[in-house]
């Protein structure tokens, strides 16, 4: 079982695809699956001049929590910046910024992996952020991968890195995709009358649009 994010989680693509019966299932959050779209290339080559030239300065550091975060989330004249882009930032600051460019060249460089997404035979469970860049890659290789064996979140006013900005939203549809591998199991110490018991939680704390999801069927059978 794997789970990674945007570049990790195009890493994970590869290999599943290349190693087909080591790979049970798929967490993907904001997947990249396409080569880079001239808009996305041209900005990864801004980004890699400046940290070439400049090291890690104010505009890098701009652009890359533009990447990654919602605008809600980095602040602005309403808001205050949240605490995960202020850690984010000294992240930033302590990174090597020849590791990052090094970064940016190789995703520029990437080949696209949508001809061999029918062959996954695995289970694929997708996350991203409505405000993520990555949206229409996550569409992309949602279209891409068989329909029985995969399902997409779409997180409302999130950006890409849903495990950070609302990890809440992640809980019930891993729940749900696990489930299909007989990995969860109810604990038996729980009274009906728990409040930890389900059927004591009201049904609408469960509805997709309490968690602020757009949230498509998630299939957690195992084909016979």
């Amino acid at each position: 079982m794997c789970m990674g994010v945007a570049a990790g989680a195009y890493i994970l693509t590869l290999f599943a695809m290349k190693y087909r019966q080591r790979v049970l299932g798929l967490i993907l959050v904001s997947p990249l699956c396409k080569e880079p779209s001239w808009t996305e290339w041209l900005c990864n080559k801004v980004m890699s001049n400046l940290l070439y030239f400049c090291g890690m300065c104010g505009v890098a550091k701009e652009m890359l929590l533009k990447r990654y975060y919602s605008k809600d989330i980095r602040g602005g004249a309403q808001f205050p910046e949240s605490d995960i882009v202020k850690a984010c930032r000294r992240s930033l600051d302590e990174m090597h910024s020849l590791n990052v460019w090094r970064f940016l060249e190789a995703i520029n460089g990437r080949p696209d992996l949508s001809e061999g997404l029918r062959k996954l035979n695995c289970r694929s469970l997708i996350f991203v952020g409505d405000m993520s860049p990555f949206h229409s890659e996550a569409l992309h290789i949602t279209s891409k991968l068989d329909r029985r064996f995969s399902a997409l979140v779409e997180v409302q006013a999130c950006g890409s890195i849903v495990t950070e900005e609302q990890p809440h939203a992640m809980l019930i549809p891993i729940e749900y995709f696990l489930m299909g591998y007989g990995l969860y199991r109810q604990s038996k110490s729980l009274s009906p009358r728990s409040p930890l018991s389900p059927s004591w939680i009201s049904p609408e704390l469960f509805t997709p649009e309490s968690m602020g999801l757009k949230l498509k069927p998630i299939k957690t059978r195992i084909p016979t």
